[in-house]
């Protein structure tokens, strides 16, 4: 079976590596073209792309999809199948509607919930009880495709972006076999998706960065590990961004203090007042400065007691 597989991080990259196990796929690959990275921005090949040379796929980077601009290497590749994860980009209706077992999309949620750029950073900012990914066939619009496998499982109060993203990169490799084979043999009940349980997931922004402490210590902490390990939470002190990389909650019942005030330094961490409940930082990323623990930080004395975080 010939597949085409498009993506483009590392997320979609461990998928692309357990399909390649399977030696009876004849696969080629497409993902975003070459780009700057890093403080002297050299041209850097995607995590997708790293892969597929390693195994001797053929590799594709086309700048742009529209108009038909893809259409002779598509007819050259003639797949029988197209696998999509995280490629960055929508399809236009040409290409799926090309293979004859369809385009099949890993997305990270189980959805209708969290359709978009951001899933999992998502989920984990929300804090859900359970999370998972989703095999689905692609359609015209963002993620609106009729369902086909799921896997779950629960979200554990020491999970963050980085270990959820981990676990679903792997546990979605084994779905997207799956569900391929699937189609292969002809055996998938697609389901549609019931639009009014369907909710969005945004690209995540400067400001779902930021941390004033007006809500809940349970909203903090969850915004803390959902932007962990990227792009980070931060919050101000003094006028200079602090980043805050891992955090926990002291308690959870509000006790009338002002929110992002620092209530007592010690070497346990930071604790601050949130608008309900109480939080402790405990590892944070100075502005201009490396990562550090929050007793550290406190014993440089670069944050004391009865400070204001937030403003």
């Amino acid at each position: 079976m010939k597949v085409l597989f498009m993506g483009t991080p590392e997320f979609a990259a461990v998928s692309l590596r357990r399909l390649a196990k399977e030696k009876d796929l004849r696969i080629s690959v497409v993902t975003q073209p070459d780009r700057p990275q890093g403080r002297h921005m050299i041209l850097t090949p995607s995590a997708v792309k790293k892969e597929a040379l390693a195994h001797g796929f053929p590799v594709f980077q086309p700048e742009s999809l529209k108009d038909g601009a893809f259409m002779e290497t598509l007819a050259a590749v003639n797949p029988d199948l197209i696998a999509v994860v995280a490629y960055g980009k929508l399809l236009p209706e040409y290409i799926l509607d090309y293979p004859r077992l369809g385009c099949i999309n890993l997305h990270g949620s189980l959805l209708p919930a969290y359709r978009g750029a951001a899933p999992i950073q998502r989920m984990v900012m929300d804090g859900v009880k359970i999370y998972g990914v989703t095999t689905m066939y692609m359609g015209k619009g963002l993620d609106t495709g009729d369902m086909l496998e799921k896997w779950s499982a629960r979200l554990q109060d020491d999970d963050d972006f980085g270990t959820v993203s981990d676990r679903l990169s792997k546990e979605g490799a084994e779905l997207l076999l799956s569900t391929v084979r699937k189609a292969e043999e002809g055996t998938l009940h697609p389901i549609p998706q019931k639009e009014e349980e369907a909710t969005y997931a945004p690209k995540i922004g400067k400001a779902d960065c930021f941390l004033n402490f007006e809500g809940s210590a349970r909203e903090a902490h969850n915004r803390i590990r959902g932007l962990f390990p990227v792009p980070l939470a931060y919050t101000v002190l003094a006028g200079k961004t602090l980043k805050i990389l891992k955090s926990e909650i002291d308690c959870e019942k509000g006790n009338g203090e002002e929110p992002g005030r620092v209530l007592h330094c010690d070497e346990r961490g930071i604790l601050v007042a949130c608008g309900e409940g109480r939080l402790r930082l405990l590892t944070v990323r100075p502005e201009g400065k490396g990562t550090m623990s929050a007793a550290d930080f406190i014993k440089g004395r670069g944050i004391l007691q009865g400070q204001k975080l937030g403003h």
